[in-house]
């Protein structure tokens, strides 16, 4: 079982996204494009924890996007309420600040929607980049809100 990790979103740096890419909240008629991406590049399991946060009223999922189309998503509130994650950027795009402006705008968004600290679910593997980005801190756990998945 992979760690979470805490975050102080009211120590957030400020962050402006570098062009060419855009990074917005999703609006619904994108909704397919993104569960094609997440299929595509990562899992079925991370298609139905953002298609949660995608169908809410104010959606909790923002996407990377450049001229191409959708390069990377991170959502919130997606599985448990407070929690960061899933997030993911095109592997043809890693090393280009898209994961970092997706971390940030989307811990920004759970702070405006008045969360004072944020988990990132199991994202004890890349520790490092959330440490460096962020801030996070590893959580001593025993047990994980994904241990009532289904094997």
């Amino acid at each position: 079982m992979s760690k979470d990790l805490l975050v102080n979103l009211y120590s957030l740096e400020e962050y402006v996204t570098p062009s060419p890419f855009k990074v917005v909240r999703i609006l619904s008629p994108d909704i397919f494009k993104l569960e094609s991406f997440i299929a595509k590049h990562f899992n079925q399991g991370w298609v139905s924890e953002i298609r949660a946060g995608c169908y809410k009223s104010n959606p909790t999922v923002f996407i990377a996007y450049d001229e191409t189309g959708i390069i990377g998503f991170a959502g919130y509130d997606c599985t448990a309420k407070g929690m960061f994650g899933p997030t993911g950027v095109d592997p043809r795009y890693r090393g280009h600040g898209i994961g970092r402006a997706l971390l940030l705008t989307t811990l920004r968004a759970m702070r405006e929607d008045g969360y004072a600290y944020a988990i990132i679910g199991g994202g004890e593997e890349k520790a490092h980049f959330y440490q460096k980005c962020v801030g996070a801190t590893l959580i001593e756990q025993k047990t994980s809100i994904y241990q009532r998945l289904i094997k």
